[in-house]
């Protein structure tokens, strides 16, 4: 399971700044188009070959220091309780503020890594300011500059040196599936209607009480993982920050799967929050399920499940090749399906083409379809394989590579998906010099 790293501290001291600082060299890789400005406040982070999740805590508070101090502060609290590594950012222009004195206080008390960040160090003269942070009693204070970088490596390679690799736990070798989705849409339901009747042949499987509760789910032909996260130590009053909660639970969950049920409220639709969600299962490269739940009472009509299986696709574009199922958990009704589908997403994933079935299909539908002139230069796509990663993932060797755009690679990536059926699973396209 990766790491998480929260970034924490008051307003306008460059909680973003920093946050898109780490995550942009990953992002350029990972996806430079989908889901962007679907979560600015997750990202993927690397460094010397570790790879990390980021949150950015200050995407989910805005506003004056004194008006939102609880919410800071609950941010913070939930931060603790999530992330594995904390970066606690203050600005040395500013100096110790009353606000930074009642964090450190929270932050004192953590039993796991917290880097003091003193931010906004562009000069020698700012190295000295930032000594009067050593008053928070927090240990070291790395000073960086997030605009410009400085310094930020340093910072880095504590941070990594820091992680605590994940234990191989004794778990069987079992397809993992994730329930995920915002609060109260039904994931402790599903999980009590899959579990209910077969409680005996069900070995709960243990985890820390911070991470996704896993359940071992052996009956009706089914052997797999449940990674549920619902209702795991709910807090109290965490209302107000429900959303950054469940964003940072199904962090977790959806990293340590192969396939994500994600499953959506029928009353409400497909909301930002489940985009969101939906978002880091792509980014991650984990197959998903769409399963939309309370079905039972919407009104209905012969056209209804269609045209809102349309919608819910329309919503997720670009990465339309998603099954959507729909059920009524408290009816027990499809919860099977669901799981067959969720299944079958897990053999897609897992399929691998042979290079020379590869070669045959996909070189006479680009003879067909060339990629478009650049430059008065033509682009010659010679041979493609499959790469052995855990996503999967084509590399197509051309003479060009720079000149194909994002459009030839989603007519390449279409028709892999029309011939080799990769049903809710996310395909990589990568071109290379042959």
């Amino acid at each position: 399971m990766g790491n998480i790293v929260a970034i924490v501290g008051r307003p306008n001291v460059g909680k973003s700044t920093l946050f898109n600082r780490l995550i942009e060299k990953r992002e350029a890789i990972v996806d430079p188009t989908a889901g962007t400005t679907r979560d600015r406040h997750y990202g993927k982070a690397e460094w010397t070959g570790t790879v990390f999740s980021v949150i950015d805590t200050g995407g989910y508070v805005s506003g004056s220091d004194d008006v939102f101090e609880d919410r800071i502060r609950e941010q913070v609290r939930l931060a603790i309780d999530e992330a594995d590594t904390i970066l606690f950012l203050v600005d040395v222009h500013g100096g110790v503020t009353v606000l930074d004195e009642a964090i450190a206080e929270m932050l004192r008390r953590v039993e796991k890594p917290v880097h003091l960040v003193a931010n906004k160090v562009d000069t020698g003269d700012r190295q000295f300011d930032a000594a009067e942070f050593y008053t928070l009693g927090l240990g070291e204070v790395h000073c960086i500059s997030a605009q410009s970088g400085a310094g930020t490596g340093d910072l880095l390679d504590v941070v990594v040196a820091g992680f605590t690799k994940p234990t191989e736990e004794d778990e069987p070798d079992l397809p993992r599936i994730a329930i995920v989705g915002k609060p109260n849409v039904g994931k402790s339901s599903l999980l009590n209607a899959l579990l209910g009747r077969e409680q005996q042949i069900v070995t709960p499987i243990a985890g820390t009480t911070r991470d996704p509760v896993n359940t071992r789910y052996n009956a009706f032909g089914f052997d797999m993982l449940l990674l549920d996260t619902a209702g795991i130590r709910r807090k109290s009053r965490v209302e107000e920050d429900i959303e950054f909660y469940s964003v940072m639970r199904s962090i977790r969950a959806i990293e340590d799967s192969d396939v994500c049920i994600l499953m959506i409220d029928a009353q409400d639709g497909v909301q930002h929050q489940d985009l969101q969600i939906f978002s880091i299962i792509e980014r991650n490269g984990k197959g998903v399920v769409v399963l939309v739940n309370k079905w039972d009472l919407m009104e209905k009509d012969t056209h209804t499940a269609k045209a809102y299986e349309e919608d819910v696709k329309q919503r997720l574009a670009p990465f339309t090749d998603v099954p959507v199922i729909f059920t009524s958990v408290t009816d027990r009704k499809r919860i099977h399906k669901a799981m067959e589908m969720a299944l079958q997403v897990f053999q897609d994933r897992s399929r691998r083409v042979p290079t020379h079935k590869l070669n045959e299909v996909m070189l006479p539908e680009i003879e067909r379809h060339q990629p478009p002139m650049y430059k008065g230069k033509t682009v010659r796509i010679k041979y493609v394989t499959q790469l052995p990663t855990a996503v999967p993932s084509f590399a197509f060797y051309c003479n060009l590579p720079q000149y194909v755009k994002a459009p030839y690679k989603r007519f390449l990536e279409n028709k892999i998906r029309e011939h080799f059926r990769y049903l809710g699973v996310p395909v990589r396209i990568f071109l290379r010099k042959k």
